[in-house]
């Protein structure tokens, strides 16, 4: 099936909620990042402009900024009404209110909308999809996937949980997710049949607690590496 832009609801990530919800170390950010499922977040403009390297890969981009701009503008106020329907959801402390969180998501995605015909040229937003991708084994050291891996477990089944990881721990030494939980702020029942997989095959595989909670009891990555 083809991927249609309006199917997408793009919500973008600033470049300081991925360093607090990945528990990126100065180490890390010196490695070569693979971000998968990024959408319109800034990390990879912002590491970038920071001399970083990193890739970002999502099905978005096979769209121009301009046709990107208009979906955000049409998907921004439903979102922001459904935040408000669920305040109780979410701890509001690093971000105090729905009217900063509008303006640190509007500031994040204009960040991605400025960098991103640059980005593409220079093959830093790729088009494509999880769980195949086109690289070679090795290419990265460290995968982040945001807000995509068990946030829509109620859509992704654990199948594609399982492959995404496999194909992402081939590209990468490192694979981290968050969050951990599904819509509606619960545990998403995919977490602890992805642990037990990844460790029977042999993967290093733990939970962090990070720095960073905004889905109430949302601040822990799963994080899986390479032996």
């Amino acid at each position: 099936m083809a991927f249609e832009l309006s199917s997408v609801v793009p919500w973008g990530r600033s470049y300081a909620e991925y360093v607090a919800m990945f528990a990126l170390s100065d180490e890390d950010l010196k490695g070569r990042i693979l971000g998968c499922g990024d959408g319109p977040a800034a990390f990879n403009a912002g590491l970038t402009g920071r001399g970083g390297s990193v890739v970002s890969v999502d099905p978005l981009y096979a769209f121009s900024a301009g046709d990107i701009r208009r979906r955000i503008a049409e998907t921004t106020p439903l979102i922001m009404e459904q935040t408000r329907r669920n305040v109780h959801e979410f701890v509001w402390e690093q971000i105090r209110s729905i009217d900063e969180l509008a303006a640190i998501r509007s500031s994040a995605m204009e960040a991605f909308l400025a960098d991103y015909p640059a980005g593409i040229e220079e093959g830093r937003y790729v088009a494509e999809s999880a769980p195949r991708l086109s690289f070679p084994d090795g290419s990265f050291g460290l995968a982040l996937v945001s807000h995509l891996l068990f946030l829509y477990s109620d859509h992704l089944d654990l199948r594609f949980h399982i492959d995404t990881i496999t194909e992402l721990c081939r590209v990468c030494g490192e694979v981290r997710v968050f969050p951990l939980l599904k819509m509606g702020a619960t545990m998403s029942p995919h977490v602890e049949p992805v642990m037990d997989h990844f460790s029977r095959v042999g993967y290093e595989v733990g939970t962090v607690r990070v720095a960073y909670e905004y889905q109430r009891g949302g601040n822990q990555m799963l994080r899986v590496r390479v032996r």
